[in-house]
């Protein structure tokens, strides 16, 4: 997974939450847009990386905000078919459907609650690693087995 968020203490929060309820799950992190989509296209000291199989990605993000991230990643046939999920504080109605025109597969607003912060985490994980079907990666790439993009999506705020 690939978390992009640049507030500390949402990372330590989101990575802790996952990683309780699924000790096996690799967290990476990018702080700013540029770094995402550095981790993404492997370019630099990330050239090692494997892709994520999903993506939580904020909209408010310094260097590259999520709009512009996401943007890019549907528009990259070699990173389409990632499912991103927007994770933000942002519960505004132009947000969510800008997000969804873009191609987002999933909204989630934080909410300002811990206990309903880590619900909230907890049902993504629940459907983006135990409910949902994704695309099982060809042996030694980084890329899907196939180009089918999942077809999956949720909402909630």
């Amino acid at each position: 997974m690939l978390l992009v968020e640049d507030n500390p203490g949402d990372v330590d929060l989101t990575r802790e939450t996952l990683e309780n309820s699924r000790p096996n799950l690799e967290i990476s992190v990018a702080v700013d847009g540029v770094e995402a989509m550095n981790m993404l296209r492997g370019r630099g000291k990330h050239s090692a990386m494997m892709r994520p199989d999903v993506i939580l990605l904020d909209l408010n993000l310094p260097k590259k905000d999520g709009r512009q991230i996401l943007s890019e990643i549907k528009e990259d046939a070699e990173l389409r078919h990632i499912p991103v999920v927007i994770l933000t504080s942002s519960d505004a109605e132009r947000d969510i459907a800008q997000s969804y025109a873009i191609g987002a597969n999933c909204y989630v607003t934080k909410p300002v609650d811990l206990r309903a912060f880590q619900s909230v985490l907890g049902a993504v994980k629940t459907f983006w690693f135990d409910v949902v079907k994704l695309p099982v990666r060809a042996q030694g790439e980084g890329g899907p087995a196939h180009p089918d993009p999942p077809v999956a999506g949720c909402y909630r705020s």
